[in-house]
């Protein structure tokens, strides 16, 4: 028995340090290779060594990327990924505009970026537009801050709309905005609103509700459920259901005679809220209101898909005739401009209806593989509350795709073109069940069982 434990002594001093003999030598091993790293196989000769040159040219180039190389060739068009940099210069101004356009410098440099020569007219519908409206409701309310006014007289609103234009422009904005976001000076002047003072706007409306409403606007709820977009119709009715003044608005009777009173006192109302709020928070809002109504509309052209309707019409399995009338089409489509996710899936929509009226009952989307990004320009999909576009002094003016939704275009169920909500439906969810110790339907016990036995078989695995 004593040699037994002897025996095994033995053994177990022998099995310590031969650990301390692995240990050891993998410590050297890697003590060597470190030396081999840092030691020079082959040490040159002073002659071999580089010395360094004593003139200036031979130094560290900086470039600044603001002096990068324009288009090489002026009389051809840009290539697709060349950099695009905007033309600024002094802007000429009418000299009638009583307002310190430095003061809104920062808000009007990033309407000049998204609305930028290159870019406006493909962005126009979900970035420029939505952006210049945001600007024009600033700078109302920025311009009557220190007077009890909310709106312009017309021959200053028609001043102060040049001007904006022509600043705009020097900054590198598309000098076509105008007709391109459908807006002009009148917008400035409250219009058909009868109540385009402070004084009575605050006895109509109940400005606290409209301030707490809008100051904060939740991007992910506002659209489903809105806020601050029931707020201001709400102001705006109860504004245009009052009597209507002839001596103020006799002049815009015959101008806004196809414009609704509705329209024109939410502008009224965006002007209050551009008094009461900071540029940055007034532009939040202004951005994420105007996103919910871009969202809910298609701003694609579709002609009449004859063509597709005549290839696809009795198709049941994938065609080659099919597939490439309906890829031909979606190429026309796909130049449009850039549209949102969301619109992706109201045009996919759209356009399916049109197929299922012709007589295509067919999924030709599956049949084609026609995706959702395939209805913007270069499968770019913007998120559906875009970001701005951004000015990079190397790369030019850039834009973010969301390049997540490479998703299937979903195929209408009908032919009609029904109003299509992207909101879940409302819905409570049930209360979490409350623990109870002896419930059979519990298989938690089957776990905290299962932990000990897995740990036990470990601990005698390492033993053994």
């Amino acid at each position: 028995m004593d040699c037994f434990q002897t025996i095994c002594c033995l053994k177990g001093s022998l099995g310590h340090q031969f650990l301390l003999f692995i240990v050891w030598l993998s410590s050297f091993q890697v003590a060597v290779a470190l030396q081999t790293l840092l030691e020079p196989s082959h040490v040159s000769s002073t002659s071999e060594l580089a010395t360094p040159p004593n003139f200036g040219i031979f130094g560290p180039i900086e470039i600044s990327p603001a002096i990068l190389p324009r288009n090489p060739y002026p009389d051809e068009s840009l290539a697709p990924m060349y950099p695009t940099f905007p033309t600024t210069y002094k802007p000429n101004l009418t000299g009638k505009c009583p307002v310190n356009f430095t003061a809104l410098s920062n808000i009007i440099d990033k309407t000049a970026s998204d609305c930028s020569q290159p870019l406006a007219a493909l962005v126009g519908n979900v970035i420029c537009c939505p952006q210049l409206g945001s600007l024009l409701h600033i700078f109302q309310g920025y311009y009557s801050v220190n007077s009890d006014k909310l709106v312009l007289q017309n021959a200053v609103a028609d001043d102060c709309f040049s001007d904006i234009i022509s600043i705009l422009a020097s900054r590198g904005a598309n000098k076509t905005i105008p007709t391109l976001c459908s807006v002009k000076s009148l917008n400035l002047t409250g219009g058909l609103c009868p109540v385009k003072d402070v004084v009575n706007f605050e006895k109509i409306v109940n400005t606290s509700k409209l301030l707490e409403a809008c100051s904060t606007v939740d991007p992910l709820k506002e659209c489903c459920r809105p806020i601050c977009q029931s707020a201001i119709t709400e102001a705006a009715l109860e504004m245009s259901r009052t009597q209507l003044t002839t001596n103020d608005n006799e002049e815009l009777v015959t101008e806004h005679n196809r414009n609704d009173p509705l329209s024109d006192c939410k502008g009224v109302v965006y002007s209050y809220l551009s008094r009461k709020l900071s540029a940055d928070a007034a532009n939040a809002a202004f951005r994420t209101v105007s996103a919910c109504k871009v969202n809910k509309v298609c701003p694609l052209n579709f002609t009449r898909p004859l063509e597709v309707i005549k290839a696809c019409r009795n198709v049941a399995a994938p065609s080659p005739s099919c597939c490439s009338s309906l890829n031909t089409y979606m190429a026309g489509i796909q130049n449009q401009m850039l549209i949102t996710n969301k619109q992706a899936i109201i045009c996919a929509t759209v356009l399916g209806s049109k197929l299922r009226q012709g007589g295509v009952m067919t999924n030709v989307y599956e049949l084609c593989d026609i995706d959702l990004k395939d209805f913007s320009i270069q499968g770019c999909l913007l998120r559906s509350l875009p970001p701005d576009v951004i000015l990079d002094n190397s790369t030019g003016f850039s834009f973010t795709c969301d390049l997540n939704d490479n998703i299937a275009a979903p195929w209408p169920s009908s032919s009609s073109i029904s109003t299509l909500s992207l909101c879940a439906p409302e819905m409570s969810l049930p209360a979490l069940p409350t623990s109870q110790i002896k419930n059979p339907g519990n298989r938690g016990g089957e776990l905290e069982l299962l932990v000990p036995i897995f740990s036990f078989f470990i601990f005698s695995a390492l033993l053994y």
